[in-house]
């Protein structure tokens, strides 16, 4: 839980940041990104994502449960709330699968669905 919470820490400073090259970068180059909006595949699309989102624009999530997928692998399941300011902007659930490659942790695949 520790490498999947590292990365995640990260992704939620660079969104506060509002810095979408920050946030790119913690996807792998090839990453399968799905949000609310069509989906991407790969770094340009995933800091085009994230470049839309208004400033201010802030998460906090909660780790709900992590799996091992082999020895360079992880998946990860929490909760993801984004706000900006006092207005919830979307209430989510998040999947997400970190991969080990050059020396480093990186978000492979991301998606998101409405928490009902």
């Amino acid at each position: 839980m520790d490498t999947l919470r590292t990365v995640l820490d990260a992704w939620q400073k660079a969104i506060a940041a509002h810095d979408p090259a920050a946030v790119a970068e913690l996807f792998t180059e090839d990453a399968v990104f799905q949000g609310l909006q069509p989906y991407a595949i790969g770094r340009p699309g995933i800091a085009a994502y994230y470049g839309s989102q208004p400033p201010g624009l802030t998460v906090d999530y909660r780790i709900l449960s992590t799996r091992p997928l082999g020895d360079d692998a992880i998946l990860g399941w929490l909760e993801a709330d984004f706000t900006v300011g006092a207005e919830v902007r979307a209430l989510l659930n998040l999947t997400v699968v970190l991969t080990h490659t050059s020396g480093d942790w990186r978000i492979a695949h991301y998606h998101v669905s409405p928490r009902v």
